[in-house]
């Protein structure tokens, strides 16, 4: 009971914020990551995860039933359910996938500004946990377990210092990294307009949107664009301690 007294005191409890150069250095090397395509093909996995696992919890939240999730190597996914096949609550599960990751990022970029460094960790744990639970192939699970573990290593393991640069890090990287895909969607549709193969993009979150309810794709690329954007600039003012000039 005391060791469950203390992690629970450990999750709840308030930390110190990292001075401001960490803050800043963390952005940076996320936006490298986010931007290098090199990086970006493993990196981008945890994305993937983000997109898929919004997909996973809004179709819960909404009541249809989660048949499960796979995720595969080249950082695309799939996410199964099962319910009415009209309706808010499917075009709201179709729409959570490429907002997911800046939401994300931004929710810890508030418990971060509310110096509750520890509990923004643990509740990646937990939505990753849960994101396990529902994965059915084996390149998912391993993919999903390897970031739990890793975040649980620093979470659990690692000095309070090291554990505030990983935290901003990983805030950064999702607030980073929800845009890109989105930004790939959109350079996707316009290099396939007037004609030519539109095999991958068909598939998309936004093409699927559009037979659900008639809007136009671009329209709902538009949509996924500007909620990443504004996630990101939301996320960037909670992360930036004020006063501070680079």
């Amino acid at each position: 009971m005391n060791v469950l007294a203390r992690v629970w005191d450990r999750v709840s409890g308030s930390q110190p914020l990292p001075p401001a150069w960490v803050v800043g250095l963390t952005g940076l090397v996320a936006l490298l990551i986010v931007l290098n395509t090199g990086s970006w093909r493993l990196s981008g996995k945890v994305i993937t995860i983000a997109h898929e696992g919004g997909h996973a919890l809004v179709s819960v939240l909404s009541g249809r039933k989660l048949d499960g999730i796979r995720l595969h190597p080249d950082s695309s996914g799939v996410t199964y359910s099962r319910g009415r096949r009209t309706g808010p609550g499917l075009v709201l599960t179709a729409a959570a996938g490429y907002v997911m990751p800046s939401l994300l990022g931004a929710g810890a970029a508030a418990l971060l500004a509310e110096r509750h460094l520890t509990a923004m960790l643990w509740l990646a744990l937990v939505l990753l946990a849960a994101t396990f639970l529902a994965i059915r192939n084996v390149f998912g699970a391993v993919a999903v377990l390897a970031t739990a573990v890793a975040v649980f290593a620093v979470s659990y393991y690692a000095p309070p210092a090291v554990q505030a640069g990983f935290a901003y890090l990983a805030a950064w990287f999702l607030l980073f990294g929800g845009v890109r895909p989105v930004l790939e969607l959109a350079r996707g549709r316009r290099r396939n307009v007037g004609g030519g193969s539109r095999a991958w993009t068909r598939g998309s979150d936004a093409d699927q949107l559009a037979r659900m309810t008639g809007v136009a794709a671009g329209l709902w690329v538009a949509l996924f664009a500007l909620v990443a954007l504004a996630a990101l600039a939301v996320g960037a003012s909670l992360l930036i301690p004020s006063g501070w000039h680079p």
